[in-house]
Protein backbone atom coordinates (compact mmCIF):
# COMPACT_ATOMS: atom_id res chain seq x y z
CA UNK A 1 0.00 0.00 0.00
CA UNK A 2 1.45 3.35 -1.10
CA UNK A 3 1.33 6.17 1.43
CA UNK A 4 2.03 9.85 0.76
CA UNK A 5 4.68 11.58 2.83
CA UNK A 6 3.55 15.13 3.56
CA UNK A 7 5.26 18.19 4.99
CA UNK A 8 3.93 19.26 8.41
CA UNK A 9 1.05 21.71 8.58
CA UNK A 10 2.66 25.14 8.99
CA UNK A 11 1.26 27.84 11.31
CA UNK A 12 -0.34 30.86 9.67
CA UNK A 13 2.81 32.94 10.25
CA UNK A 14 4.92 30.52 8.15
CA UNK A 15 4.44 30.75 4.38
CA UNK A 16 6.68 27.89 3.27
CA UNK A 17 9.72 25.83 4.19
CA UNK A 18 12.79 24.17 2.72
CA UNK A 19 13.64 20.48 2.77
CA UNK A 20 16.71 20.63 5.01
CA UNK A 21 17.66 16.96 4.71
CA UNK A 22 16.33 13.47 4.17
CA UNK A 23 17.32 11.08 6.93
CA UNK A 24 16.12 8.16 4.82
CA UNK A 25 16.86 7.43 1.16
CA UNK A 26 14.79 5.65 -1.49
CA UNK A 27 14.66 1.93 -0.79
CA UNK A 28 15.40 2.30 2.92
CA UNK A 29 13.15 0.88 5.61
CA UNK A 30 11.36 3.14 8.08
CA UNK A 31 9.73 2.42 11.40
CA UNK A 32 6.56 4.06 12.66
CA UNK A 33 7.19 7.51 14.23
CA UNK A 34 10.79 7.51 12.98
CA UNK A 35 12.09 10.87 11.71
CA UNK A 36 12.54 10.55 7.96
CA UNK A 37 13.03 14.19 6.92
CA UNK A 38 13.46 17.71 8.31
CA UNK A 39 11.76 20.86 6.98
CA UNK A 40 13.44 24.16 7.83
CA UNK A 41 11.23 27.25 8.10
CA UNK A 42 12.15 30.85 8.86
CA UNK A 43 11.81 30.15 12.58
CA UNK A 44 12.10 26.45 13.42
CA UNK A 45 13.02 23.05 12.00
CA UNK A 46 10.04 20.69 11.74
CA UNK A 47 10.38 16.91 11.69
CA UNK A 48 8.51 14.61 9.29
CA UNK A 49 7.61 11.30 10.95
CA UNK A 50 6.75 7.96 9.37
CA UNK A 51 3.07 7.11 9.78
CA UNK A 52 3.81 3.37 9.93
CA UNK A 53 6.45 0.77 9.13
CA UNK A 54 7.41 0.59 5.49
CA UNK A 55 9.94 1.35 2.76
CA UNK A 56 10.70 4.73 1.11
CA UNK A 57 9.72 4.29 -2.55
CA UNK A 58 10.01 7.82 -3.94
CA UNK A 59 11.44 11.20 -2.92
CA UNK A 60 9.48 13.94 -4.69
CA UNK A 61 11.02 17.01 -3.05
CA UNK A 62 14.80 16.90 -2.84
CA UNK A 63 16.97 18.65 -0.27
CA UNK A 64 16.96 22.41 -0.79
CA UNK A 65 13.57 22.53 -2.53
CA UNK A 66 10.77 24.80 -1.32
CA UNK A 67 7.64 23.15 0.07
CA UNK A 68 4.31 24.52 1.24
CA UNK A 69 2.20 23.45 4.20
CA UNK A 70 1.10 19.77 4.04
CA UNK A 71 2.59 19.39 0.52
CA UNK A 72 3.49 15.87 -0.64
CA UNK A 73 7.28 15.42 -0.50
CA UNK A 74 7.58 11.67 -1.03
CA UNK A 75 6.01 8.23 -0.90
CA UNK A 76 6.57 4.98 0.95
CA UNK A 77 4.96 1.57 0.83
CA UNK A 78 3.54 0.04 3.94
CA UNK A 79 4.82 -3.47 4.55
CA UNK A 80 5.40 -5.83 7.42
CA UNK A 81 8.57 -7.39 6.06
CA UNK A 82 10.57 -7.33 2.85
CA UNK A 83 13.67 -9.21 1.62
CA UNK A 84 15.74 -6.06 1.84
CA UNK A 85 14.52 -5.26 5.33
CA UNK A 86 15.24 -8.84 6.42
CA UNK A 87 18.79 -8.67 5.10
CA UNK A 88 19.23 -5.22 6.62
CA UNK A 89 18.12 -6.55 9.99
CA UNK A 90 20.56 -9.46 9.71
CA UNK A 91 23.36 -7.05 8.85
CA UNK A 92 22.48 -4.78 11.75
CA UNK A 93 22.30 -7.79 14.05
CA UNK A 94 25.72 -8.97 12.88
CA UNK A 95 27.21 -5.57 13.51
CA UNK A 96 25.56 -5.37 16.90
CA UNK A 97 27.07 -8.70 17.93
CA UNK A 98 30.50 -7.29 17.25
CA UNK A 99 30.01 -4.46 19.71
CA UNK A 100 31.34 -4.81 23.21
CA UNK A 101 29.10 -5.85 26.08
CA UNK A 102 29.35 -2.31 27.40
CA UNK A 103 28.00 -0.73 24.20
CA UNK A 104 25.29 -3.38 23.89
CA UNK A 105 23.94 -2.48 27.30
CA UNK A 106 23.31 1.10 26.23
CA UNK A 107 19.92 2.08 24.88
CA UNK A 108 19.94 4.31 21.80
CA UNK A 109 17.16 6.65 20.69
CA UNK A 110 15.94 6.47 17.04
CA UNK A 111 17.38 9.85 16.05
CA UNK A 112 20.69 9.06 17.75
CA UNK A 113 20.83 5.63 16.09
CA UNK A 114 20.48 7.22 12.65
CA UNK A 115 23.42 9.60 13.19
CA UNK A 116 25.55 6.83 14.71
CA UNK A 117 24.93 4.70 11.61
CA UNK A 118 25.70 7.53 9.16
CA UNK A 119 28.83 8.69 10.98
CA UNK A 120 30.02 5.13 11.72
CA UNK A 121 30.45 5.83 15.44
CA UNK A 122 31.04 3.20 18.10
CA UNK A 123 28.31 3.73 20.77
CA UNK A 124 30.75 2.81 23.54
CA UNK A 125 32.70 6.01 22.79
CA UNK A 126 29.63 8.16 23.42
CA UNK A 127 28.91 9.47 26.90
CA UNK A 128 25.23 8.80 27.60
CA UNK A 129 23.19 11.35 29.56
CA UNK A 130 19.71 9.86 29.23
CA UNK A 131 17.90 7.78 31.79
CA UNK A 132 19.27 4.22 32.20
CA UNK A 133 22.35 5.19 30.14
CA UNK A 134 20.22 5.98 27.10
CA UNK A 135 22.14 7.68 24.29
CA UNK A 136 20.25 10.72 23.03
CA UNK A 137 20.63 12.74 19.83
CA UNK A 138 22.27 15.52 21.88
CA UNK A 139 24.88 13.05 23.19
CA UNK A 140 25.84 12.05 19.64
CA UNK A 141 26.02 15.69 18.49
CA UNK A 142 28.20 16.60 21.50
CA UNK A 143 30.47 13.63 20.69
CA UNK A 144 30.85 14.78 17.06
CA UNK A 145 31.53 18.37 18.12
CA UNK A 146 34.17 17.17 20.56
CA UNK A 147 35.91 15.18 17.81
CA UNK A 148 35.68 18.19 15.49
CA UNK A 149 37.33 20.46 18.08
CA UNK A 150 40.14 17.96 18.60
CA UNK A 151 40.77 17.71 14.87
CA UNK A 152 40.75 21.50 14.55
CA UNK A 153 43.43 21.72 17.24
CA UNK A 154 45.77 19.50 15.23
CA UNK A 155 48.42 21.30 13.15
CA UNK A 156 47.72 20.72 9.46
CA UNK A 157 50.59 21.33 7.06
CA UNK A 158 49.27 22.17 3.61
CA UNK A 159 49.99 24.69 0.90
CA UNK A 160 46.41 24.55 -0.42
CA UNK A 161 44.12 27.55 0.06
CA UNK A 162 40.78 25.81 0.54
CA UNK A 163 37.36 27.44 0.28
CA UNK A 164 33.89 26.08 0.84
CA UNK A 165 30.68 27.65 -0.44
CA UNK A 166 27.37 26.59 1.10
CA UNK A 167 23.89 28.12 0.80
CA UNK A 168 22.72 30.21 3.75
CA UNK A 169 20.11 28.44 5.86
CA UNK A 170 16.60 29.90 5.98
CA UNK A 171 17.00 30.71 9.67
CA UNK A 172 20.32 32.51 9.12
CA UNK A 173 18.88 34.33 6.10
CA UNK A 174 15.85 35.44 8.13
CA UNK A 175 18.06 36.62 11.00
CA UNK A 176 20.21 38.62 8.57
CA UNK A 177 17.20 40.31 6.96
CA UNK A 178 15.61 41.16 10.32
CA UNK A 179 18.82 42.66 11.71
CA UNK A 180 19.37 44.82 8.64
CA UNK A 181 15.71 45.90 8.75
CA UNK A 182 16.02 46.93 12.41
CA UNK A 183 19.12 49.02 11.69
CA UNK A 184 17.40 50.74 8.76
CA UNK A 185 13.91 51.26 10.21
CA UNK A 186 14.57 52.24 13.83
CA UNK A 187 16.42 55.06 15.57
CA UNK A 188 18.46 52.64 17.69
CA UNK A 189 20.58 53.97 20.51
CA UNK A 190 22.37 52.22 23.38
CA UNK A 191 22.86 53.31 26.98
CA UNK A 192 25.29 51.62 29.38
CA UNK A 193 25.67 51.07 33.10
CA UNK A 194 27.36 48.62 35.44
CA UNK A 195 26.03 46.54 38.29
CA UNK A 196 27.72 45.14 41.37
CA UNK A 197 26.85 41.42 41.31
CA UNK A 198 28.19 40.77 44.83
CA UNK A 199 24.73 40.61 46.52
CA UNK A 200 23.36 38.18 43.91
CA UNK A 201 26.47 36.01 44.09
CA UNK A 202 26.17 35.90 47.88
CA UNK A 203 22.55 34.78 47.60
CA UNK A 204 23.49 32.03 45.16
CA UNK A 205 26.37 30.92 47.35
CA UNK A 206 24.23 30.87 50.50
CA UNK A 207 21.01 29.36 49.15
CA UNK A 208 22.03 27.77 45.82
CA UNK A 209 22.29 24.18 47.07
CA UNK A 210 19.06 24.43 49.09
CA UNK A 211 17.27 26.04 46.12
CA UNK A 212 18.34 23.24 43.77
CA UNK A 213 17.33 20.55 46.25
CA UNK A 214 13.91 22.11 46.76
CA UNK A 215 13.07 23.05 43.16
CA UNK A 216 15.26 20.63 41.15
CA UNK A 217 16.81 23.45 39.13
CA UNK A 218 19.95 25.52 39.64
CA UNK A 219 19.72 29.09 40.86
CA UNK A 220 21.18 31.08 37.98
CA UNK A 221 21.64 34.77 37.22
CA UNK A 222 19.08 35.05 34.42
CA UNK A 223 16.11 34.53 36.74
CA UNK A 224 17.05 37.61 38.78
CA UNK A 225 17.40 39.67 35.59
CA UNK A 226 14.01 38.55 34.32
CA UNK A 227 12.29 39.52 37.58
CA UNK A 228 14.16 42.85 37.72
CA UNK A 229 13.15 43.56 34.11
CA UNK A 230 9.50 42.75 34.85
CA UNK A 231 9.42 45.15 37.80
CA UNK A 232 11.12 47.89 35.77
CA UNK A 233 8.70 47.38 32.86
CA UNK A 234 5.77 47.88 35.23
CA UNK A 235 7.25 51.21 36.38
CA UNK A 236 8.08 52.31 32.83
CA UNK A 237 5.33 50.84 30.60
CA UNK A 238 6.55 52.73 27.54
CA UNK A 239 9.60 50.40 27.47
CA UNK A 240 7.14 47.52 27.24
CA UNK A 241 5.32 49.14 24.31
CA UNK A 242 5.84 48.86 20.56
CA UNK A 243 5.24 50.98 17.47
CA UNK A 244 2.64 49.83 14.93
CA UNK A 245 2.53 52.28 12.03
CA UNK A 246 1.52 55.62 13.54
CA UNK A 247 0.22 54.03 16.75
CA UNK A 248 1.88 53.11 20.05
CA UNK A 249 0.73 49.74 21.42
CA UNK A 250 0.97 49.47 25.22
CA UNK A 251 1.06 45.87 26.39
CA UNK A 252 -0.60 45.07 29.71
CA UNK A 253 1.57 41.99 30.22
CA UNK A 254 5.27 41.20 30.40
CA UNK A 255 6.40 38.47 28.00
CA UNK A 256 10.17 38.23 28.28
CA UNK A 257 12.29 36.80 25.46
CA UNK A 258 15.54 35.10 26.42
CA UNK A 259 18.02 34.88 23.53
CA UNK A 260 19.60 31.43 23.10
CA UNK A 261 22.50 30.70 20.76
CA UNK A 262 22.30 27.44 18.76
CA UNK A 263 24.27 25.84 15.94
CA UNK A 264 21.58 27.01 13.51
CA UNK A 265 21.54 30.60 14.78
CA UNK A 266 20.11 32.81 17.51
CA UNK A 267 16.57 32.03 18.64
CA UNK A 268 14.44 33.82 21.24
CA UNK A 269 11.95 31.66 23.18
CA UNK A 270 9.39 33.67 25.15
CA UNK A 271 8.57 33.35 28.86
CA UNK A 272 4.87 34.21 28.66
CA UNK A 273 3.32 36.18 31.55
CA UNK A 274 6.67 36.40 33.34
CA UNK A 275 5.10 38.80 35.85
CA UNK A 276 2.98 35.94 37.24
CA UNK A 277 5.86 33.46 37.61
CA UNK A 278 8.07 32.82 40.64
CA UNK A 279 11.86 32.63 40.47
CA UNK A 280 11.90 28.79 40.40
CA UNK A 281 9.30 28.76 37.61
CA UNK A 282 11.33 31.24 35.58
CA UNK A 283 14.54 29.23 36.04
CA UNK A 284 12.75 26.04 34.96
CA UNK A 285 11.35 27.80 31.89
CA UNK A 286 14.79 29.08 30.92
CA UNK A 287 16.35 25.62 31.30
CA UNK A 288 13.58 23.91 29.33
CA UNK A 289 13.68 26.43 26.49
CA UNK A 290 17.49 26.32 26.29
CA UNK A 291 17.50 22.54 25.97
CA UNK A 292 14.72 22.56 23.37
CA UNK A 293 16.45 25.33 21.39
CA UNK A 294 19.73 23.43 21.16
CA UNK A 295 17.85 20.29 20.11
CA UNK A 296 15.86 22.24 17.52
CA UNK A 297 12.59 21.32 19.26
CA UNK A 298 11.17 24.81 19.88
CA UNK A 299 7.71 25.35 18.45
CA UNK A 300 6.52 28.45 16.60
CA UNK A 301 4.21 29.31 19.51
CA UNK A 302 7.12 29.28 21.97
CA UNK A 303 8.92 31.96 19.95
CA UNK A 304 6.01 34.20 19.00
CA UNK A 305 5.31 37.51 20.71
CA UNK A 306 7.49 38.97 23.41
CA UNK A 307 7.51 42.53 24.74
CA UNK A 308 11.12 42.74 25.96
CA UNK A 309 14.28 40.69 25.32
CA UNK A 310 17.32 39.80 27.43
CA UNK A 311 20.53 38.62 25.76
CA UNK A 312 23.47 37.19 27.70
CA UNK A 313 26.72 37.55 25.77
CA UNK A 314 28.62 37.12 29.02
CA UNK A 315 28.43 33.33 28.79
CA UNK A 316 30.77 33.58 25.80
CA UNK A 317 33.12 36.04 27.53
CA UNK A 318 31.79 39.29 26.07
CA UNK A 319 32.74 42.24 28.27
CA UNK A 320 30.72 44.90 26.44
CA UNK A 321 28.49 45.01 23.36
CA UNK A 322 25.51 46.82 21.84
CA UNK A 323 22.62 44.37 21.34
CA UNK A 324 20.34 44.88 18.34
CA UNK A 325 16.60 45.32 18.89
CA UNK A 326 14.27 42.37 18.44
CA UNK A 327 11.60 44.10 16.34
CA UNK A 328 8.90 45.22 16.95
CA UNK A 329 10.04 45.50 20.57
CA UNK A 330 11.22 48.86 21.84
CA UNK A 331 14.20 47.75 23.92
CA UNK A 332 16.62 44.90 24.62
CA UNK A 333 18.89 44.33 27.62
CA UNK A 334 22.39 42.95 27.15
CA UNK A 335 24.15 41.11 29.98
CA UNK A 336 27.92 40.63 29.93
CA UNK A 337 30.73 38.79 31.67
CA UNK A 338 31.20 39.25 35.42
CA UNK A 339 34.69 40.57 36.09
CA UNK A 340 36.42 41.44 39.36
CA UNK A 341 37.29 45.14 39.23
CA UNK A 342 38.34 47.80 41.75
CA UNK A 343 35.46 50.15 42.61
CA UNK A 344 34.98 52.94 45.12
CA UNK A 345 32.56 52.00 47.94
CA UNK A 346 31.96 54.54 50.72
CA UNK A 347 35.18 56.32 49.83
CA UNK A 348 37.30 53.14 49.85
CA UNK A 349 38.63 50.94 47.06
CA UNK A 350 37.23 47.41 47.00
CA UNK A 351 37.35 44.52 44.55
CA UNK A 352 33.84 43.64 43.38
CA UNK A 353 32.35 41.31 40.74
CA UNK A 354 31.09 43.86 38.24
CA UNK A 355 28.98 43.43 35.11
CA UNK A 356 28.44 45.94 32.33
CA UNK A 357 24.82 46.32 31.25
CA UNK A 358 23.79 47.64 27.84
CA UNK A 359 20.28 48.58 26.81
CA UNK A 360 19.54 49.33 23.19
CA UNK A 361 16.26 51.13 22.54
CA UNK A 362 14.23 52.74 19.78
CA UNK A 363 14.70 56.48 20.21
CA UNK A 364 11.52 57.13 18.23
CA UNK A 365 9.52 55.96 21.24
CA UNK A 366 11.94 56.18 24.18
CA UNK A 367 13.70 59.33 25.26
CA UNK A 368 17.12 59.16 26.88
CA UNK A 369 15.74 59.95 30.35
CA UNK A 370 13.28 57.02 30.28
CA UNK A 371 15.87 54.59 28.93
CA UNK A 372 18.52 55.58 31.50
CA UNK A 373 16.14 55.52 34.47
CA UNK A 374 14.81 52.13 33.35
CA UNK A 375 18.33 50.69 33.28
CA UNK A 376 19.14 52.28 36.64
CA UNK A 377 16.02 50.63 38.07
CA UNK A 378 17.31 47.22 37.01
CA UNK A 379 20.74 48.03 38.47
CA UNK A 380 19.26 49.07 41.82
CA UNK A 381 17.14 45.93 42.10
CA UNK A 382 20.08 43.64 41.39
CA UNK A 383 22.35 45.44 43.85
CA UNK A 384 19.63 45.29 46.52
CA UNK A 385 17.79 41.97 45.91
CA UNK A 386 15.32 42.77 48.70
CA UNK A 387 13.80 45.28 46.25
CA UNK A 388 12.76 42.30 44.09
CA UNK A 389 10.77 40.85 47.00
CA UNK A 390 9.32 44.22 48.03
CA UNK A 391 8.40 45.12 44.44
CA UNK A 392 10.33 48.41 44.60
Amino acid sequence: MSIKIKAPTFPESVADGTVANWLKKEGENVNQDEVIAEIETDKVVLEVLAQSDGVITKIIKSEGEIVSSAEIIGEFSESKESPSSSSDKKEVKTKANKKSDKSASKKIGPAAKKIISEENIDPKDIKASGRDERITKADVINHLESDKKQSNNKVISSSERLEKRVPMSRLRSTIAKRLVSVKQNTAMLTTFNEVDMHPIKELRSKYGAEFEEEHEVKLGFMGFFVIAAVQALKKYPVVNASIDGDDIVYHGFQDIGVAVSTDRGLVVPIIKDADTKSLPEIEKSILTYSEKARMGKLSIEEMQGGTFTISNGGVFGSLLSTPILNAPQTAILGMHAIQDRPVAINGEIAIRPMMYLAMSYDHRLLDGKEAVTFLVSIKEQLESPERLLLNL
